[in-house]
C-alpha cells in the first residue's frame, strides 16, 4: 500500500528541514511526499532544492488575506 505524506508550512524553514529529515530516515520507502507551502518569504525553497529526490510534490501558493466578514 503506498502512503501519501503532506506537509503544509508557511515561513518555517527549520521546521521543514527537520520534517524532510524525518521522512528521509523513514525505512518504509513505498510513499509520495506533498509539500504544501504558502509562498513563504524565508529558506524554504533553499530547503525544497536540497531535498528535491524525497519531494514529490511542491505546491506553492500566497496564503489569501482573511478579511473579517
Amino acid at each position: 500500500m503506498r502512503l501519501s505524506i503532506i506537509t503544509i508550512c508557511y515561513n518555517n524553514s527549520e521546521g521543514l528541514e527537520r520534517t524532510i529529515r524525518s521522512i528521509e530516515s523513514q525505512t518504509c520507502k513505498d510513499f509520495e511526499y506533498i509539500v504544501v507551502d504558502g509562498a513563504s518569504q524565508d529558506q524554504s525553497v533553499e530547503v525544497r532544492h536540497a531535498h528535491e529526490s524525497c519531494i514529490s510534490k511542491w505546491i506553492s501558493d500566497p496564503i489569501p488575506a482573511y478579511t473579517m466578514p
